[in-house]
């Protein structure tokens, strides 16, 4: 049997057909080729049409069955990975009142403030495990504020894989995963949160129906079948958010063990056995994909919106004409510590872990004299690898202490240098694996469908192709002038 992963991302969809026996990857194909765009009608917003990215996945799958690589037919199972937080609006019909309101979109950070405030802090962190903050049930009370005829013709509301799922099956579910990773899960009594429910004034029919992340939440309907010479009838049997889905596909499901990723965003997460919560929610827990009653597994998740996002910035303004690989190169060229250039990187909307702070993000320290772009290049590396012990250092204060975290060795971890200072930076040993949000997701897909007796049974086969362990160097003097930089920032604006 074949398995068909679908990775709805931010910058572009990933589609993976992988054979279920052998996890032997059989076609892979991404849409677009560049960057999908962000709307930001004003500053701090970001938006996306639900409507593109079901385009996106068409066209991903058409490519994956152009390759002939299989038969369409063998397709059994299909499973979704998505980006986090976004939220959907449709009507009646299933059709998108506007446009996705998506995770690095800043609007709502007052609102959920408020409903911090008002909840209570204690009970929103021991009921909710975060604040509301900025996301997705704060980004519905904006619409109910803002936008009331939008809200007033509200079917139902969902996260970007519920979309798609939607798209493909007819049928409209959720998760406990995906409810948390919204903030209108209450891990107290086990169902959506009256506090937040009545402080927001939501009706609670305009949430799906509820089912486990690894079950059948629909089947393919005929007309989408036919569209995409596929059977009917093929049922989706995995939904999740794209970093509780990055860490299944590294395995990283237990108590204990901690997954990374540095992709348009950088993330950190950890799973817990426990309700843990940040007193801030500077880092946020979340129902992981093999949550239940019976068995708390919990994500604890870092994220820093402007990893990638730097990166991309970068190589757009200083790197015209070069490719990622040749700025990586460029950039081992230069001293460690970039000869005292650094670059904070945050610009990609409020940071959760700078407590929805927008510090911006900032060059400092050039020499006109001495520093060229292969300082810019490196600074930038060792400026988001710094982000990342700066939140690691919040996770370890809420017991997260890792011996060891697995990543995929993609985007940013695709750089020897990057991976490197991330493993001096944080202090932590890094095993790189051969890893993709599209083919956890197919694998998620095989769970969920019963093709594997359990998760282990899954990642029999999952090897660790590089081990990277912290150089030995030097690193906190250049990393505690970058934290005095940050330092410095914060206390100007705020």
């Amino acid at each position: 049997m074949l398995l068909l992963g679908i990775d709805v991302g931010t910058s572009s969809t990933k589609v993976s057909v992988v054979d279920a026996l052998t996890q032997k990857v059989m076609a892979t194909a991404q849409y677009p080729d560049t960057e999908a765009p962000i709307k930001s009608l004003k500053p701090g917003w970001a938006e996306q049409s639900p409507d593109m990215w079901w385009e996106q996945v068409i066209r991903a799958i058409e490519i994956c069955n152009s390759s002939q690589a299989y038969d369409p037919q063998d397709i059994g199972a299909i499973g979704i990975a998505y980006q986090m937080h976004g939220l959907v609006l449709v009507d009646k019909n299933g059709s998108a009142l506007r446009d996705s309101i998506i995770w690095c979109d800043s609007r709502a950070v007052d609102i959920g403030n408020k409903a911090f405030e008002v909840i209570g802090e204690e009970r929103s962190l021991s009921h909710l495990l975060n604040s509301p903050g900025n996301f997705t049930a704060s980004k519905l009370a904006w619409v109910k504020q803002n936008e009331p005829e939008i809200y007033n013709k509200i079917n139902k509301i969902m996260l970007p894989g519920d979309y798609i799922a939607m798209k493909l099956t007819g049928d409209i579910t959720c998760s406990v995963s995906s409810l948390s990773e919204g903030i209108f899960y209450d891990f107290v009594t086990g169902a959506v949160s009256d506090d937040v429910i009545d402080h927001y004034g939501f009706a609670k029919e305009i949430f799906p129906q509820l089912k486990p992340v690894f079950s059948e939440h629909g089947q393919l309907s005929a007309t989408i079948a036919s569209q995409l010479g596929l059977k009917p009838g093929i049922p989706v049997t995995y939904k999740a958010g794209d970093q509780p889905n990055n860490a299944l596909s590294l395995n990283v499901l237990q108590p204990g063990e901690v997954a990374a990723t540095a992709g348009t965003s950088g993330v950190i997460y950890g799973v817990s056995d426990g309700l843990t919560f940040d007193k801030q929610s500077r880092v946020n827990t979340f129902a992981h994909v093999n949550y239940s009653d019976n068995e708390k597994r919990l994500g604890v998740l870092l994220c820093i919106n402007g990893t990638g996002s730097l990166y991309r910035w970068i190589k757009n303004t200083y790197g015209a004409g070069l490719s990622y690989n040749e700025m990586n190169l460029e950039a081992a060229k230069a001293p460690l510590g970039s000869d005292g250039l650094q670059i904070l990187p945050f610009g990609n909307g409020a940071e959760r872990m700078l407590n929805n702070k927008q510090p911006g993000s900032h060059i400092s320290g050039i020499d006109l004299n001495l520093h060229n772009r292969s300082h810019v290049f490196r600074a930038a590396q060792e400026g988001i690898a710094s982000a990342f012990r700066y939140g690691l250092d919040i996770m370890r204060e809420n017991g997260m202490s890792p011996s060891v975290i697995r990543a995929g060795q993609a985007n940013l971890f695709l750089s020897d240098l990057f991976a490197q200072s991330f493993a001096d930076f944080t202090g932590v040993p890094v095993e790189l694996y051969q890893n993709d949000g599209s083919v956890g997701a197919a694998i998620g897909a095989g769970i969920g469908a019963g093709i594997y007796k359990n998760s282990a049974d899954a990642f029999l086969n999952i090897k660790p192709l590089k081990y990277i362990e912290p150089s030995g160097n030097d690193i906190e003097p250049y990393y505690q002038q970058w934290k005095k930089l940050l330092q410095e920032i914060l206390k100007e604006r705020y």
